[in-house]
Formats: C-alpha cells, structure tokens, sequence
C-alpha cells in the first residue's frame, strides 16, 4: 500500500476528538499524490457529514463556480485535494457551525501535507485555514488577506468562504467577484490545462 493510502486510511479511522463531536467521528477528506490542487477549507457540515461527499452543499457549488470548474474535475481526487482544517462536524454554536476541531491540523496536516508532492496551488477558504497556513503573513482580517491576494501567489490564494451566510460580504466586497474571481479561474484554467496533463 502507498504511503499516502496508508495514512488516509488511519485518519478516516481517527477517533481523536470523538467525545467532543455530537454526530461523531466521520472525516472527510481526499487526496492523491498527484494532486496538483490543494483545497482547505473549514470543516463539515450536516448535509457533508450525512453524505461523506467533501463541499456536498450550496458552499461547494458556489466554489466550484468561482473555479469555473466541474464536478467531475473538482471530485477527481488525482487532480485535486481537499483536506479541511476539520475533518469532522464540529457541532452547532450560536451563529452557524463551531470552528473546526484543532486535534486534525495539529496531528494529521504535516504528515498529509509531506505526501503531496505535486501541489502548486493552496486555496484557502476562510479565517481558520488562512491564520494556520499564512501565519504572521495574514492581515488583522480576513478581508484584508482575501484582498491582499496577489501578495499570497502563486503558492496560496485566500478566499472568503462560499457560503450562502456570507451573502453580506459578497454585497459589500464587490471586488472580490469582479478581480480575484477572474484571477482564480485564470489560475485553474493554466493548472488544468498544461499542454503536459
């Protein structure tokens, strides 16, 4: 067995957090080695969890329109990652899902990370993945790093997230559909579309 099919296969069975998870363990994530793009985003959510289908939701199919890209494209895990900050449900808090579980970055992102040689773009969906990944270079707020995008390439692009919560934001930051969209779908289009793939 690869290495990388080994490892996945003792996260799926991780129980790490498990009293802390009120629908119980079920990670979802999904990777190969020759995976060129590396999707992080938040954690589950109910309809994700129920489905074990990673971005199952109305989140995945706004991103997937912001990358201009397929369902069969985006779920052909030799093409691309996605690997969340939490791989499991983290529960319900007052305004929306509680944050994702620090248990799955702390243990299992290095060593996932470390076998997935042929990543060239990281996309960074929201506050949690941008502050672990960007560290001390990501700005007071998550519109000013989404903002601050051309800074983070070509390694990372940092995004809000796509959620149809974040409705208010996509009103109020109409630069981030008129500039960084096009960007991301320009960015995609190359990484897909190489005369070598």
């Amino acid at each position: 067995m690869e290495p990388l099919e080994s490892l996945l296969q003792q996260v799926r069975a991780c129980r790490l957090c498990e009293e802390h998870l009120p629908l119980g363990p079920r990670p979802v994530l999904r990777a190969a080695t020759s995976a060129r793009l590396l999707i992080v985003g938040q954690a589950p959510g109910t309809k994700v969890h129920a489905s074990g289908k990673p971005w199952d939701d109305q989140s995945g199919k706004r991103l997937r329109q912001w990358l201009n890209m397929s369902e069969e494209l985006f779920y052909d895990e030799t093409q691309v990652a996605i690997i969340p900050m939490g791989f499991c449900y983290p529960g319900k808090g007052k305004s929306g899902d509680l944050p994702p579980r620090p248990e799955c970055a702390q243990h299992w992102h290095q060593q996932l990370l470390a076998l997935l040689p042929n990543i060239e773009l990281t996309l960074l969906v929201g506050k949690y993945a941008q502050d672990h990944f960007l560290g001390s270079a990501a700005k007071g707020t998550l519109t000013e790093t989404v903002a601050a995008w051309p800074d983070y390439l070509p390694r990372y692009m940092p995004l809000p997230h796509p959620s149809p919560r974040n409705q208010f934001w996509l009103r109020r930051n109409p630069w981030f559909e008129a500039d960084a969209v096009p960007a991301l779908q320009q960015l995609v289009s190359t990484l897909f579309h190489q005369p070598n793939v």
